[in-house]
């Protein structure tokens, strides 16, 4: 079979006509999705077969590999990437089945004190968070949207609220998958990617929790809540910080959304003002809220119950981490990737070549049955059921183990066309990667110099904004962003994190949110009243990314850099 090596000017000898060409497929994918609408399955599917008449015409690849470039980019879309995700949606939909996501709520409601605003805060940023770490893809928004709702906020003030909370956990969402995909597609090291997202998400993570305030309560919400609210944002930023540098890149958004519900508790047991309750009282009367009824406060939870409600989530973190850093006796990341099956893939493998004339390595796939993020979650899963199903408070909480195994058929049926989803896109990702069309717009935008650091979160947040995935987003654009940054003398690092950290703050605005967002609070067909309350937002925040991130490829903030 003939051997390809991919031409940054394939095209009349230009490198910018190249580039232009190279657009072609994301463009499609862009259009189709946002303008003509069609499902996203639908325009990833599009967009492949865009991708592979340009890269068989233009890029002058032999159309056998391309094929095949697909066929591997379909296939690392469905496992690991679509393994995971059906994985934590299944573990979230265990504790659903078993009845203890209702004593998860009120843990929410009995922390904020009757706060109604403070009570918004806690589901929808942390709680949120919780759930964007596990499930991510539109499962946050949708699930805290429904219980503001039932707290008595407005549609819209829900709407808005649980869509801006959800950026500050996206980067690190379903296990991080966003950055394990940009890891895997740039051969960058994923624990160095997180490591500089978390040096940069968390700058967000500390005011969001503020932000939130102002829009529940306006001006007033800020002055009364200010302090408990920031106690959140700073805990959360902080364990983000923490665990993406020294623990697990991973298991960043479940440490951080605990740590964030932990300062809020700590800070609230101590901050007493004499004004509270008054102050509670007329939030409620500003928001038309009603108070509870007497007698209708929620059922005391015991300590017995509070803990199963919040056992997934804690086993979690302890399997994980084991998984990542036990090395007592047995050397357990090593044992587990000792358990990784390297699969050259047939056809492809040896046939494409670098620049250099030598055979790329990206051709080989790796089959993480047993270290795999998505299997670690299942482990936990069946753990979590078994408990239950013994643990169940004299039927209260029953939950056979057969109906929780038999959830994760029903889970991939509901998931099924996002799984398509998935792996089209990153089989498009493949295709422009192998082909050189990544590398050609990468090559022409770095013409831009060291300015190209400044547009690079820009590129993620229009990604995600689009697709809806911070996972999409790196997926089309990580590899683009390692080449311009190699061509401008850029850490790649930093712009394929600046990618991620990018993409965080277009999920506020991507349509398929909007779209789950106004389903959830009854506002079909309103998409655009809730796109003008949270549009200035995202903006704003790229902006201020956009800035970060070029002072951190300068010496002025270089420091922060790992």
């Amino acid at each position: 079979m003939t051997s390809f090596t991919p031409q940054t000017d394939a095209l009349g000898g230009s490198v910018a006509l190249t580039a232009l060409v190279a657009f072609i497929p994301l463009v499609t994918f862009f259009i189709l999705l946002a303008v003509v609408k069609l499902k996203a399955w639908a325009a990833g599917l599009a967009s492949l077969a865009a991708a592979l008449i340009v890269a068989v015409a233009v890029m002058k690849m032999p159309a056998l590999l391309a094929l095949l470039s697909a066929t591997q980019g379909a296939v690392f879309g469905a496992f690991p990437v679509f393994w995971i995700v059906v994985m934590a949606v299944w573990l979230y939909q265990v504790t659903v089945l078993s009845g203890r996501f209702e004593d998860l709520r009120r843990i929410f409601d009995s922390i904020g004190g009757g706060d109604i605003r403070i009570q918004a805060v806690l589901i929808a940023f942390c709680f949120g968070g919780l759930l964007e770490a596990l499930a991510g893809f539109g499962a946050p928004v949708a699930i805290t949207a429904t219980m503001l709702m039932a707290l008595g906020l407005k549609p819209l003030k829900a709407a808005t609220a649980v869509l801006l909370a959800n950026t500050a956990p996206v980067a690190f969402g379903a296990i991080a998958i966003p950055i394990t995909t940009a890891g895997n597609l740039t051969g960058l090291s994923s624990d160095h990617i997180g490591a500089i997202v978390g040096r940069q998400a968390p700058l967000l993570a500390v005011v969001v929790p503020v932000i939130l305030l102002f829009i529940i309560d306006g001006r007033k919400g800020v002055k009364d809540a200010w302090a408990p609210a920031l106690a959140t944002g700073v805990s959360f930023g902080i364990a983000q910080f923490l665990c993406a540098n020294f623990f697990s890149y991973e298991l960043t958004d479940i440490v951080a959304a605990l740590a964030g519900l932990g300062g809020a508790v700590l800070f609230l047991r101590f901050w007493r003002t004499p004004a509270r309750a008054a102050q509670a009282e007329a939030a409620r009367e500003r928001l038309g809220i009603a108070a509870p009824a007497a007698g209708s406060e929620a059922e005391r939870l015991t300590g017995s119950r509070t803990f199963m409600a919040l056992l997934p989530y804690l086993l979690v973190i302890v399997l994980f981490g084991a998984a990542k850093l036990w090395t007592l006796g047995v050397n357990m990341p090593k044992t587990l990737a000792s358990t990784d099956v390297k699969i050259p893939w047939p056809g492809l493998d040896g046939h494409l070549l670098t620049a250099a004339g030598t055979a790329s390595k990206s051709t080989v796939y790796t089959f993480q049955w047993l270290s795999s993020p998505g299997t670690l979650l299942l482990i936990t899963g069946l753990i979590v059921a078994v408990i239950y199903s013994v643990k169940d408070d004299g039927g209260r909480f029953r939950l056979s183990v057969g109906n929780s195994v038999a959830e994760i058929g029903r889970t991939v049926w509901r998931m099924r066309m996002a799984g398509v989803t998935i792996m089209s896109v990153l089989a498009l990702a493949y295709v422009m990667n192998f082909s050189g069309q990544t590398i050609s717009i990468g090559m022409w935008l770095a013409g831009a110099g060291g300015f190209f650091a400044f547009l690079s979160p820009i590129l993620g947040w229009i990604g995600t904004a689009v697709t809806g995935s911070d996972t999409s987003a790196n997926a089309l654009f990580a590899k683009l962003q390692q080449t311009a940054a190699s061509h401008a003398g850029i850490d790649p690092n930093l712009l394929v994190a600046a990618n991620t950290t990018g993409g965080v703050v277009g999920k506020l605005i991507s349509p398929q949110n909007l779209a789950i967002a106004a389903t959830s609070v009854d506002m079909e067909g309103k998409e655009s009243e809730i796109l003008k309350t949270v549009i200035g937002w995202s903006v704003g925040m790229l902006l201020f990314l956009c800035c970060l991130v070029y002072l951190q490829s300068t010496p002025i903030l270089g420091w922060m850099l790992p």
